[in-house]
């Protein structure tokens, strides 16, 4: 298992920046955000570390052996859209891109492609899972023609009123994965695994490492508070940052312990990459590096890397 970090925080930095930032700090490896040339969506969205439309195959290749020889390979090409928005051209650009980076994943060696299956808000869950097997089947298979894995992750997406009703990523629980799975039974299908957005949802966040371990290719470290006062006041149904609050790794709910406890129980074998989405660390440069800092030092007592912040 490596200790890593998602480039989405660092949106300023170029990508050997990033990389650089990664190696002075600790880290093993680098999820790499990988949005296409556009204006951002939402927070943390629309970042572009890597171009893979506009950088050639030689270019690319520059880029990652960069990455190597600092000792932070790519671990992952992240892109987190919603590619079953009930907005044709938002799902068509998502569904495109997500084609692009299994293409780049495969020539590259990364291997890996880090995603939502989306949402249509508007939909039951049972008409966005039919959507979702028509949408994905062919994504799938063309993954597996390319030999490349997809980590879907379990976020809602749910989290503002712009999100509401439903949120924009399905695959939020136990029980919609069981569905996604039945329904495309693939080998390169499986999840990029962030233990804070149980918490939001109120469930065991360490008993799904250990019922999907095979179905385990990625790890988010991120945390989250939730206020009981607040959530008292307004219950589940509310918008959730009415009762809870994003943290680094260490300075919220989640018991880090416990949970890297159960990573080794299973042997996890991948890159666990600190996510960070702390309002607290986000004023400045400055305060994003301390930020990232203090995460590192928090959760590399329990996954060890060869240097340190």
């Amino acid at each position: 298992m490596k200790l890593g970090l998602l480039s989405a925080i660092l949106a300023g930095k170029s990508f050997r920046q990033a990389v650089d930032l990664c190696a002075q700090i600790g880290f093993e490896s680098m999820e790499t955000a990988c949005w296409p040339k556009q204006a951002a969506t939402r927070r943390y969205a629309g970042v572009t570390h890597l171009d893979v439309d506009a950088l050639t195959a030689e270019q690319l290749t520059q880029e990652l052996n960069y990455a190597r020889k600092k000792n932070v390979p790519v671990c992952a090409l992240a892109y987190y859209p919603n590619p079953l928005s009930a907005d044709e051209s938002e799902r068509t650009l998502a569904i495109r891109h997500i084609y692009r980076l299994i293409d780049v994943a495969a020539e590259t060696g990364v291997g890996l492609v880090n995603t939502f299956i989306g949402r249509d808000r508007f939909k039951t869950v049972e008409e966005n899972l039919e959507f979702y097997e028509q949408v994905w089947e062919p994504i799938v298979k063309k993954a597996e023609e390319k030999q490349v894995r997809i980590a879907i992750e379990n976020c809602p997406m749910l989290f503002s009123k712009d999100e509401w009703p439903g949120g924009n990523n399905l695959a939020s629980t136990p029980a919609i994965w069981d569905e996604m799975f039945r329904r495309i039974d693939s080998d390169c299908l499986g999840l990029n695994y962030d233990p804070s957005h149980c918490v939001i949802l109120d469930m065991d966040y360490i008993q799904p490492l250990y019922t999907y371990a095979d179905k385990i290719f990625h790890v988010h470290l991120k945390d989250t508070h939730v206020f009981r006062d607040k959530l008292n006041a307004v219950g589940r149904m509310a918008y959730p940052l009415d009762f809870m609050s994003p943290k680094l790794p260490g300075l919220g709910d989640i018991d880090w312990a416990r949970f890297c406890s159960a990573l080794y129980d299973i042997h996890f074998a991948g890159s666990a990459c600190v996510e960070v989405e702390d309002r607290n660390f986000e004023e400045n440069d400055d305060a994003i590096r301390r930020g990232i800092a203090l995460a590192y030092r928090n959760v590399s007592r329990f996954i060890p890397t060869g240097t340190g912040a």
